[in-house]
Order: C-alpha cells, then structure tokens, then sequence
C-alpha cells in the first residue's frame, strides 16, 4: 500500500503522515507549503500536479481543503473549487491510476444548528444526526461527503469519511474542558486515520473522531443547566486541579461529538485526553495557549 497525504504540511496533513511514516508505511505527501513532510510542492488543482502526486498510489488521505478561518476572506465559488471539485477530480484520477482506498478528512462542524442545545439540554450528536450546516464550508464539506457517497456507491471504491472535532492550538482551559466534549488531540486523528486505512471497510463509511468523554446521554440535561457539578462529580481530580491553578469550570457545555461508532468499528481508542493537555502547556509548548488567551483583534 502506498498511501498519499494531501495536505501534508497542515496540522492534521503533517501529523497523518508522520504517524504512518512511523508505522513503516509507504507515505507520500503534496501540499503547495514545501515541508518536511511534503515530497512534492504544487497545487493539486494543476492537472500534471494530480498526476505526479497520484502515480503508483493505492490508498488516499484527503485532508488538503479550505476550513473555517477560510470564511470570509474566500469566496463561495473558491470553497466549491477546493473542498468539492478537486475532491471530485483527485478521486476520480486516483481510481482511473490504480487508486483502491480512500479516507478523506471532514468536520464535526458541518453539523452546524443540529449541535446546539434544545429544551435545556446539550446537544448529543452522533452520526445518526442529520447535519445543518452554517456557513460555506461547512456546506461544501457535506457537498464533497454526498459527491463521495454517491461515487463509491457506483465504483464500489470504499470511503471512510472522518469528522474530526475541534482540533488546533487554544487557550488550555478551554482545550482541556473541550476534550471532554467536543475537542481532540492531532495525534487521536492520525492513528483514526491510520485505523481506517488498515480497516478497509467496504462501500461508504461515516464516524465522528472526537476525544473520549466521561458523560452520557442521559447526563445532557445536567451538562447545560451546572456542568461544573457535573464535572465535580464525575472529576473530582480535574476539578481540584483547576481549583488548583486558579481557573474555573465552565457554567455550561452545549453539546458532546459521540465517537463511539468508530470505536466500535475501527478499535480507535483516543489516548491524548484531558492529561496531555495539561502536560502540554506545563512544557510550554505552543499547542496549547495560555489560560483565558484570546487572539488580538
């Protein structure tokens, strides 16, 4: 199996590819951003790009797309280009080269207004979920997942589509609350990603990827009206240890991302939760912001 990353030099690319680098798999990387971890620069919507990056691949990693910091300095037609005709036309040259496998990378976002609370309770959103999307990337998202859907089912190419959940440097008191709910580590992506490549899972398949939550669906009701009761309870080590550094629990938490549908299926474990956080920011290292931090606007 030779697998192409796209997107390599992006944090979710750049940590895919290094994970199964490490696992002795055949990795080749494109983004238009030289890197380490890209063997070969240019822009996949170039023809002759595709087709260098493509040649000898059996497997594919699609994470290259626009994402949300995209929105509002890029037109609604760029999103449709990037996130739904190169994913048309990558898939489509891949199959015609060889291509056997393919897992492309989406977002817990495009759930969009069928995340939110209702009737006093956090929003608990599994695959079951239908999605609602907010803005244009979270629409060309679902766009790109449907055109995926539809084509698999015709070539009988199998599709794993991951929805990763929030995913990228903040502040570490909010990281670490996030994890419990609706938040993941980079490196929890990557072996997802690397489990779907090693599952092969026929026809089209769909799984939140999202850290491991110590709540329940019946606890819904409480993680909106007093989640820092609820935390308390159920944490009393990460309670105190808040307590410890002088930060507070949150008031409310609106909404849980369900992966337990690709741990059923796939055998993925989140390893990286709440702990790594911490430990994280006492290292000082920039994947975790200071507590309270905001950008400069």
């Amino acid at each position: 199996m030779t697998v192409l990353v796209t997107g390599s030099a992006g944090r979710i690319g750049r940590a895919i590819y290094v994970h199964l680098a490490n696992l002795g798999y055949p990795v080749r990387g494109v983004d238009q951003t030289p890197c380490s971890t890209a063997d070969l620069v240019g822009d996949l919507c170039n023809g002759e790009v595709r087709r260098q990056a493509l040649e000898g691949v059996t497997a594919l990693v699609h994470t290259a797309a626009l994402h949300a910091p995209h929105v509002g300095l890029c037109s609604d037609s760029e999103f449709e280009r990037i996130n739904v005709q190169l994913t048309q036309a990558l898939v489509t040259e891949g199959v015609n080269q060889g291509l056997r496998q393919l897992v492309f990378t989406s977002t817990t976002a495009l759930y969009g207004h069928a995340s939110k609370p209702t009737q006093g309770r956090a929003a608990w959103v599994d695959e079951q979920v239908t999605p609602q999307p907010r803005n244009v990337y979270h629409r060309s998202n679902l766009a790109a997942e449907s055109w995926l859907r539809q084509f698999s089912q015709e070539t009988g190419l199998p599709v794993t589509v991951l929805r990763i959940s929030r995913c990228f440097p903040e502040a570490v008191d909010t990281m670490a609350v996030f994890r419990l709910s609706r938040g993941i580590d980079a490196r929890d992506v990557a072996c997802g990603h690397e489990l779907a490549l090693r599952h092969a899972l026929p026809g089209f398949t769909l799984f939140n990827l999202s850290g491991a939550t110590p709540f329940n669906k019946g606890e819904t009701e409480a993680l909106y009206r007093d989640a820092a009761a609820l935390i308390r309870k159920k944490l009393p080590r990460l309670a105190d240890e808040f307590k410890r550094r002088g930060w507070g629990l949150p008031a409310s938490l609106d909404r849980v991302y369900d992966a337990g549908a690709a741990t059923t299926a796939l055998g993925w474990q989140p390893q990286h939760g709440v702990e790594s956080v911490l430990a994280l920011y006492d290292q000082g290292l920039a994947e975790v912001l200071p507590p309270g931090w905001q950008a400069a606007r």
